[in-house]
């Protein structure tokens, strides 16, 4: 029954158009004719404000000096001895609005508007440190800690995967942390209600939801999600991170949203998720959420950054968020409509959502006024706020009241809803994870075992048994001294475990934010993992050394040497685990470790012995888990019969007795089961504390706000930047423009063995094929085509940064054959991913690249100007003490890091800049903001080319010339675009009527 019913949904794929939604369509039908009420849920927000308090100017840059003294301020603050210095920061500013089920809604808002955080708030999610004030309602209910979480779900706009997994493990797991088989029970139930009139469709319903509650039920979920956002493709293949080969960017935003839609929840708010997709993916997606909004009565808020028209006509209702205020909240076709009442009216050729957007900043409001030009008046975004407050929110309001009293009426939202997966079930997810990633990694515990056997051998060798005797004090002492090797070096190979978990951690706290993860799950399953490996690494080493050095020649002392041994490794795999949870960063963590490693060194009784320890020092004696390691490992060897020569010393009548009382250790036997059992229990304590790290302490990263120095000086900042220092005096360094010429290139690889084993007879791929153009001073060069079309290999090639690979046809730079030694010279390439220092600020990023690329000529003071300048340019000034941070953790957003990466490049000056899609991740604005940027750097004749994806019409004819490319790397379009792009399309019209 089972593969009968597997074929059944299989069959189901094959039979229908991927964006299809009769799948959906059918369950959803099943489950009305059932009796089976799918809950629809309403959103409502009332007076929501969400406050910050933080620090500003230099005393936000985290340096020693300013760590030391804002902690100092933040104790004696907590005591009441001094008044905080931080400030008030807010962020969302009293909203409302109702979002309703079977709709889907567009967020829309510049980077820095409050986007993330209105839809943390509405799904519940918000960071502990921020301040909440209003309301947010499910179906009229308060939402609380006691909301089911399964009720919704928060999609981040960062792509955090364990890089180890493919794509289909990522979005399974998701699928069984959600319990996502649970939603198939119920139809289950009720057809066993209705045993007696079940028909032909009831018996196929029944096959289905039996494939889906049982075994492999769960891969089917998942395999449709893969299926419907189209990652069949790279369903087996590993995401991969910056070390690991993996999916594209593209993919891993696609995984990112298919790890939440598993869950099947009721209302989902995703955050930017068209990120590094290209336009038709990005409407496919929105496409398949669409039907799933309408077909399964879902609530969506969906916020993007740049949606082309197709896209935006897919959406029902718009919120426009401005500076943390909404500017309009209702149905898409009555948006423009609010802004005409306004006096400001959308082109015909204008990109709605980019009208949108646009039309509350200052620098590009004028243009849309539809008025007498002579009496525009600047709109703040006040004005607009308070005007859509006054008219249209009491009808959105009354519109949506009814809607609300119908499902109030019903309160879907059980408080006392039981979990949806039990803790049994959750662990085994985990557990069988954890196993999966320790075969994925077995590279490092290969490494880790050569390691420890490679160590067992030259310790092995250094006290080699045919060297040692047992008849003196002096020759118990090199045993005490390899005894004390082993325990450090086992103690030792623990601290791999700072850095797994580390690695561990970013993905841990946002599975635990967005699937409930509990960190008992993960450390159980961590911790019975660590058993075998520890037992497979000491018992490696006890066998290596035990008999070579010649050790008590006793099996029962050989299993208690590796018991102690076992003991250690497992408390020391324990402490580093705790001390990694706590300091939740490899610097730190680092930090912690190794202080902890010297002290619990120093403190164990060998380096300086138990007598020789000041008394105030002696309770670091008695806490010290070598100390106990120590001694149960030192009474095995020197309590067996071998060592009773008789030697008297103090109380000791023997020579093991002797060493004993010298080295300070313990000489009862009793001591060594008892320091064991310790060993164990600080193993037990340490793993225990890292449970409590995992569940209450927050990560590191928290993504900074971004939002402007102070308050006071907001609009300042803000007229400064837009307004552009009217002054014509611009830091302009003198540059030498050159064109770019190339003459049929040709690129090949190696061909790859995936491509070989599936039957290719070529020795090499090609993947640019006869390809010839040129790039000229002050003319922008647009290079497009789809995904896999060659653009980024093209400009690899072209800029030297290929170094491997075969390439034919010539390249020459104002007419003499390109030297790579001189072109890095005089020019920059901006690459498609943002990679920076994270612990600098943005104008210390610049001044850095300028300090190491602008000639030595250059005076401190140009370069100074020049830095501001190029700040200017990207709208970076209001940012410039801004610390860089982690992509996905801290520091930057997407936008504003794509901004720095081409400052980078242009404060170099260079002569040709090459930009890898400078536009991707921005909304509208940013685009804008940056081409703008781009425009005037070739209005100063230098030359420069970009790849570009999804480009507006506005964004399209700001370029100059189109170099086009199909796949397969072949030019098709070479040569200026004209007046509104019309050479390129006459050129097209032309060979269209030939063919």
């Amino acid at each position: 029954m089972l593969h009968a019913s597997i074929n059944l949904l299989l069959s189901y794929y094959s039979r229908y158009e991927l964006q299809s939604p009769a799948l959906m369509n059918w369950l959803a039908w099943s489950e009305r004719r059932l009796g089976v009420e799918a809950h629809k849920v309403e959103v409502r927000f009332e007076r929501l404000a969400v406050e910050a308090d933080v620090r500003v100017g230099s005393r936000a840059v985290p340096t020693l000096l300013n760590s030391a003294v804002n902690a100092a301020q933040e104790l004696a603050t907590s005591v009441h001895m001094c008044v905080t210095r931080k400030r008030p920061m807010r962020i969302i500013n009293e909203v409302s609005g109702v979002i309703r089920p079977s709709r889907m809604t567009l967020l829309l808002g510049a980077p820095g508007s409050g986007k993330t955080t209105l839809l943390k708030a509405l799904a519940g999610k918000l960071d502990s440190s921020l301040k909440f004030k209003g309301k947010v309602m499910y179906n009229g209910e308060e939402m609380n800690h006691s909301t089911p979480q399964y009720l919704r779900a928060y999609v981040s706009q960062y792509d955090l995967h364990h890089a180890e997994m493919t794509v289909r493990e990522t979005i399974n797991f998701s699928s069984k942390m959600f319990g996502t088989n649970n939603e198939f029970e119920m139809l289950g139930e009720a057809i066993r209600r209705k045993k007696g009139v079940i028909n032909k469709v009831d018996q196929d319903l029944d096959s289905f939801i039996k494939a889906t509650t049982f075994g492999e039920g769960s891969n089917l979920t998942t395999n449709y999600i893969i299926k419907i956002l189209g990652l069949s493709e790279c369903a087996d293949t590993l995401v991969g991170d910056e070390m690991r080969r993996g999916i594209s960017g593209g993919q891993k935003k696609r995984a990112t949203i298919g790890e939440m839609l598993v869950g099947l929840a009721r209302c989902f708010f995703m955050d930017d998720i068209s990120t590094g997709l290209d336009s038709s993916t990005t409407f496919e997606i929105m496409k398949f959420l669409q039907q799933m909004a309408h077909l399964m009565d879902l609530t969506m808020v969906i916020s993007l950054l740049q949606p082309p028209p197709e896209t935006l006509e897919l959406f029902d209702d718009i919120i426009l968020l401005c500076e943390g205020q909404i500017v309009y909240h209702g149905p898409r076709e009555n948006a423009t409509d609010f802004f005409e009442s306004m006096g400001f009216k959308c082109p015909d050729r204008k990109n709605v959502a980019d009208f949108l957007q646009e039309v509350t900043s200052k620098m590009d409001q004028k243009q849309y006024w539809a008025g007498d030009q002579n009496k525009y008046q600047y709109h703040t975004i006040e004005n607009f706020a308070q005007s859509f407050r006054t008219s249209y929110l009491p009808l959105l309001v009354e519109d949506k009241q009814c809607s609300s009293n119908n499902t109030g009426k019903k309160k879907v939202v059980k408080v006392n809803a039981s979990r949806r997966i039990s803790r049994w079930n959750i662990f085994k997810a985990c557990f069988s994870r954890e196993v999966l990633l320790l075969k994925r990694n077995s590279p490092v515990h290969i490494f880790k075992t050569i390691q420890i056997t490679v160590m067992a051998l030259v310790i092995s060798t250094l006290f080699l048994r045919t060297k040692m005797s047992h008849d003196s004090v002096l020759d118990a002492n090199k045993y005490m001294g390899a005894l004390f090797m082993a325990v450090v070096i086992v103690n030792f190979n623990g601290m791999t475990e700072i850095a797994m978990t580390i690695k561990r951690l970013p993905t841990f706290y946002k599975q635990r934010e967005l699937l409930a993860l509990p960190g008992w799950a993960l450390l159980c399953s961590v911790y019975l993992i660590s058993i075998p490996i520890s037992l497979l690494e000491t018992g490696l080493w006890t066998c290596l050394t035990y008999y070579v050095i010649g050790y008590a020649p006793s099996i029962i002392r050989f299993f208690q040497h590796f018991l102690v041994l076992f003991s250690m490794h497992q408390m020391s795999m324990g402490l580093y685990r705790f001390l990694a949870a706590i300091g939740r960063t490899q610097v730190m963590a680092n930090m912690l470790g190794t202080a902890a490693l010297i002290a619990i060194y120093i403190l164990g009784g060998f380096v300086i012995s138990k007598d020789d320890l000041q008394p105030w020092l002696r309770w670091g004696y008695w806490t010290s888990p070598f100390t106990y390691a120590q001694n149960a490992i030192a009474l095995n060897e020197f309590h067996d019969k071998r060592w009773a020569t008789e030697f008297y010393y103090n109380n000791a009548n023997t020579v093991g007795e002797a060493i004993l009382m010298i080295r300070g250790l313990l000489t009862e036997w009793h001591w060594y089961w008892i320091c064991v059992a310790i060993l164990f229990g600080y193993s037990l304590v340490f793993n225990i504390f890292s449970i409590f790290a995992l569940e209450f302490m927050n990560s590191p990263h928290k993504h900074q706000l971004n939002i402007k120095t102070t308050k006071a000086n907001f609009v300042n900042h803000r007229q400064m930047a837009e307004n552009g220092n009217s002054s014509n005096d611009q830091a302009i360094l003198p540059f030498r423009p050159l064109s770019l010429v190339f003459d049929h290139i040709h690129y090949f690889v190696d061909m790859p063995k995936e491509i070989a084993n599936n039957g290719a007879t070529e020795k090499k791929l090609q993947l640019l094929q006869d390809v010839s153009g040129a790039f000229r001073p002050g003319v922008l060069t647009a290079l497009m085509g789809i995904t896999g079309a060659g653009k980024t290999t093209l400009l690899d090639v072209l800029a030297g940064r290929k170094t491997g690979g075969y390439i034919e046809g010539t390249i020459k730079i104002a007419g003499y054959p390109k030297k790579q030694e001189t072109f890095s010279r005089i020019s920059g390439y901006c690459e498609q991913s943002d990679i920076h220092s994270p612990n600098l600020t943005v104008h210390e990023s610049l001044k850095f690249s300028a300090w190491l690329r602008l000639p030595s000529n250059v005076k401190p003071h140009q370069r100074d100007m020049f830095i501001e300048e190029v700040m200017s340019l990207v709208e970076l000034t209001d940012l410039k003490n801004a610390m860089v941070g982690i992509p996905g953790a801290t520091g930057l957003s997407a936008e504003q890091r794509k901004r720095l990466t081409i400052a980078v490049e242009l404060v170099a000056s260079p002569s040709i800049i090459f930009m890898d899609e400078p536009t991707t991740g921005l909304d509208a604005r940013a685009a804008a903001i940056v081409m703008r940027t781009v425009r005037k750097t070739v209005d100063t004749g230098r030359t420069v080319v970009c790849t570009i994806h999804q480009p507006s019409i506005e964004i399209f004819e700001s370029f100059d010339e189109l170099l086009l490319m199909k796949r397969g790397g072949q030019l098709i379009y070479s040569g200026s675009l004209g007046p509104l792009s019309s050479n390129m399309i006459k050129y097209f019209e032309g060979e269209q009527a030939s063919n």
